[in-house]
């Protein structure tokens, strides 16, 4: 219960202000403090899931760091179809370990290995030196149809993209393969016989990387703009010139350019960019802090891993060349050629470089300086295949893929993103790139134009963010149940002490009411104003307000010991009609003196029954009923009090008192008239003590009171 003091002058207005701000004073601070818990879990989930971004994100380096192992270690002479083996004074040609078919792959996706001389010359270790009979060197003609329409493709590929220049006589031999087959008709071809180049799609297709909506299929144009001027290396040179290849300004351009040229209106969509990523403030910024910390440790992650070993180098090499005019002349016996020579040189190797084509593939390619002239070799990858093989392996199997995306982005244009939920989609305008960034990081040279952009689309909570969701609800509801029984603690006690203040009040009228009288008929005696013949009279009247007065405060006392303490009965088990006659005696003289009648109704079966009471407490209970009744019906019409008994059905006995008077509301236990309720009260009292009930009917007129006691076995 709340304290006297604090409740003391409040109403239930005022009390509600107060257990509000109270209230607010506590719960806003938890609040804040639950807020920082929440904030920090998610700070802590955050650093989490970016941990296993950094170690997906470093398997991935540590692949293609072997990978590019493997192709950079090829020699000058592997991208020739016929290489020296052993001692090249023994004059032993065997093929090159890239002329294999299905094709080599040192990297996933690989489509091809190609070369280009200073003229622009293309050839690739698929095919044997033009005018070489292949039937000699172990290939058939099925073979070496697919071997060429292979060739064709990469040679048709790079020159779509303006690294070479076409080549319609390409692999010539005998009469075969005069006409270069259509890709889509090649590519079947190879599928079907189990190509190196599985599955790839032809450059243009609909199932090339996001980058391909700048391919524009330009076989026929791009090549007469190639013919058309001096061809140059320098091209290759220019493919990670911001303004060139790789660039998707310049993809833009030259795509416009072509359609201009081949009156196309065709325009190729604009690749989505990674500044277009709506990157959360907050968790960039943590982003940002824990990136500043990798770069103090020793390692950014806009540093990428560079593989070990990538720098220029020089190789002496022994290649097969032909001899004279006998180039025609197919050697019979690769390990005793004819009409080929040994020639043993010194080339200076630059390491590979990477770019992206305006067709979508990957591109790998370095510069071999032989005899004061360039060339350029490289590897022609799907870029699609590659993705698949060496990213999103890694991605897919780990706890990212169920809540985040992986964005694969080349410089500043998205090509791809992964979804370990939907697989893989390509990045578009329409595609809503809303995201929160968790982790970005360049791949390892030759790859640093690409990079991996993990971005979260939810963040799970981790096993603490429950623990404080349960204590926030258990908090919650301990706060809201603990306020409102305040506050009807709090309406309680001020009910309670509005209730009190009345009952001093009314107790202090009542006892003024017969202190006045009996003073006032005292002095009147006193002074000898009255008359022998009303002498007598005033002294009953002094006589009845003294009885009133004791019965008054032996009322307020045993309500006092009644509330405070429990009360000690003297409980026996008696016949209603002895408890009846024992008290009729004393009630007949109230109802009288008081001016009323009194009727009496008593059945047999009630009389008989026993019932256990306190028969001092009993008798109170009756007179205090009927002194409630004398006093709200003076005014009555019919001066009548009626006390009868009754048997119920359930075998209980019900003793009523009933006036004629104005009757007493259903929900009060006191009438609108003067008086404290102090009788009643100890009505109620003493019948539940003595497992009893009490209940109040409007007779109409009059008032009621009924009270039951169970029947004793």
């Amino acid at each position: 219960m709340l304290p006297r003091r604090l409740i003391r002058g409040h109403d239930t207005k005022r009390l509600r202000y107060f257990l509000a701000a109270l209230f607010l004073a506590l719960a806003v601070p938890t609040a804040v403090l639950i807020w920082q818990a929440y904030g920090q879990l998610k700070w802590e989930a955050f650093h989490h899931y970016r941990t296993i971004a950094e170690d997906v994100t470093g398997r991935i380096d540590a692949r293609l760091v072997d990978l590019m192992h493997s192709v950079d270690a090829r020699s000058f002479a592997d991208y020739a179809f016929l290489v020296v083996s052993g001692d090249p004074s023994a004059n032993l040609v065997q093929r090159s370990p890239l002329s294999q078919y299905p094709v080599q792959r040192d990297l996933p996706g690989v489509i091809g290995y190609f070369q280009v001389d200073a003229e622009g010359s293309f050839s690739t270790p698929l095919l044997p030196p033009d005018g070489t009979d292949a039937g000699s060197l172990g290939i058939g003609e099925a073979e070496y149809t697919e071997r060429l329409q292979l060739a064709q493709e990469i040679q048709q590929v790079l020159a779509d993209n303006r690294l070479v220049r076409p080549r319609p006589d390409l692999g010539r031999w005998r009469n075969l393969a005069a006409a270069p087959a259509p890709l889509e008709e090649s590519d079947a071809g190879r599928n079907e016989a189990g190509s190196g180049a599985e599955q790839r799609a032809a450059p243009g297709s609909s199932e090339s990387v996001a980058a391909a909506p700048n391919v524009s299929s330009r076989s026929g144009a791009s090549a007469a703009i190639v013919d058309r001027d001096a061809y140059s290396q320098r091209i290759f040179d220019e493919l990670n010139e911001p303004s060139t290849g790789g660039g998707d300004f310049a993809r833009q351009r030259e795509a416009e350019e072509l359609a201009d040229q081949t009156g196309s209106d065709a325009r190729p969509a604009r690749a989505s960019k990674v500044s277009g990523l709506d990157i959360d403030a907050d968790l960039q910024k943590s982003s940002e802090r824990v990136a500043r910390q990798d770069t103090f440790e020793g390692r950014s992650n806009d540093d990428p891993i560079d593989a070990v070993g990538r720098v220029k180098r020089k190789e002496q090499i022994a290649l097969p060349e032909p001899v004279g005019g006998a180039a025609s002349e197919a050697p019979t016996n690769i390990a005793g050629p004819v009409g080929l020579r040994i020639s043993t040189f010194e080339s200076e190797i630059d390491p590979f470089e990477f770019s992206l084509l305006d067709s979508g593939h990957f591109v790998l390619f370095r510069r071999v300086w032989r005899d004061d002239e360039r060339y350029i070799q490289g590897v022609l990858v799907d870029a699609k295949r590659f993705m698949d093989d060496v990213i999103r392996a890694q991605f897919v199997d780990t706890a990212l893929a169920t809540m985040s995306s992986l964005v694969v982005a080349y410089e500043d244009d998205v090509i791809r993103t992964f979804d370990g939920r939907a697989g893989a989609s390509y990045a578009s305008l329409a595609e809503g790139l809303d995201r929160t960034l968790l982790y970005r990081s360049r791949l390892p040279a030759p790859m640093t134009s690409l990079q991996l952009i993990f971005t979260l689309e939810s963040l799970p909570p981790g096993p603490g963010a429950r623990v404080v969701s349960w204590a926030t609800l258990v908090l919650a509801i301990v706060f809201v149940a603990g306020f409102v029984t305040l506050y009807q603690l709090g309406v309680r006690q001020i009910e309670l002490a509005r209730q009190e203040q009345d009952f001093v009040s009314a107790v202090s009228h009542e006892l003024r009411t017969p202190l006045t009288s009996i003073r006032m008929y005292g002095e009147m005696l006193k002074e000898g104003w009255v008359s022998e013949e009303k002498r007598q009279s005033y002294y009953q009247f002094i006589h009845d307000e003294s009885e009133r007065l004791s019965r008054l405060i032996s009322n307020v006392l045993q309500l006092a010991r009644l509330t405070r303490a429990d009360p000690q009965f003297d409980m026996k088990s008696i016949r209603v009609g002895d408890l009846m006659r024992g008290i009729e005696s004393k009630i007949t003289g109230q109802v009288e003196h008081a001016g009323f009648e009194l009727r009496l109704h008593r059945s047999d079966e009630a009389d008989g029954t026993v019932i256990r009471v306190d028969e001092d407490c009993f008798a109170q209970i009756l007179i205090n009923l009927i002194d409630n009744a004398i006093k709200f019906s003076k005014g009555a019409a019919t001066r009548m009090i009626e006390v009868s008994s009754k048997r119920l059905s359930d075998g209980r006995v019900s003793i009523a008192v009933r006036d004629f008077g104005p009757g007493i509301p259903k929900d009060q236990l006191t009438r609108e008239t003067v008086g404290t309720g102090i009788g009643l009260a100890i009505v109620h009292q003493l019948t539940t003590a003595m497992n009893g009930s009490v209940e109040l009917i409007n007779a109409e007129p009059g008032a009621e009171f009924r009270i039951t006691f169970p029947a004793s076995d």
